[in-house]
């Protein structure tokens, strides 16, 4: 992993590039996502404040778990522009995505385990799917192959 020696406080796209490991096109778009900044030099390069290594690890871990960009973006909106995310800011943030994370862990088990039930199937209908219809939650209410929002 190439060094940035420390009396340089501005990383040019590439450099942030090669630190963090994100492609340069995956940087452009955080940015063009709201999730990271830049400034301009005269010449219209970008440059990048030190802190944004960090923004982009904790944006590609994040990511990682599966928490949606728009999510990452608002709560990185949060957090003071040039502060980097401490371990703490993790710590509170991730724990407040425990639960959407419970819930896809608990979707994907019921996938797996019921995928090759659909493969026969075809119908994906909610009085007998268990991936559309888990525990037979609309079973009572309404039979068919498709869901109907509430209060219709």
């Amino acid at each position: 992993m190439p060094q940035i020696p420390e009396k340089i406080h501005e990383l040019t796209v590439g450099q942030l590039s090669a630190r963090s490991g994100a492609a340069v096109s995956a940087l452009h778009f955080y940015e063009a996502k709201g999730l990271i900044s830049s400034r301009r030099t005269p010449g219209n390069q970008r440059r990048y404040s030190r802190d944004t290594l960090r923004r982009v690890a904790f944006v590609r871990a994040a990511q990682r778990v599966g928490i949606p960009l728009a999510t990452i973006r608002e709560v990185l909106s949060g957090l003071p522009q040039e502060r980097t995310p401490t371990r703490e800011d993790w710590a509170r943030l991730s724990e407040g995505w425990r639960s959407e994370l419970e819930e896809r862990i608990q979707q994907l088990n019921r996938l797996r385990d019921h995928l090759a039930d659909c493969i026969g199937c075809g119908c994906l209908s909610l009085e007998n799917c268990v991936l559309s219809n888990p525990d037979d939650v609309f079973g009572d209410r309404l039979t068919g192959s498709r869901l109907l929002p509430e209060g219709r």
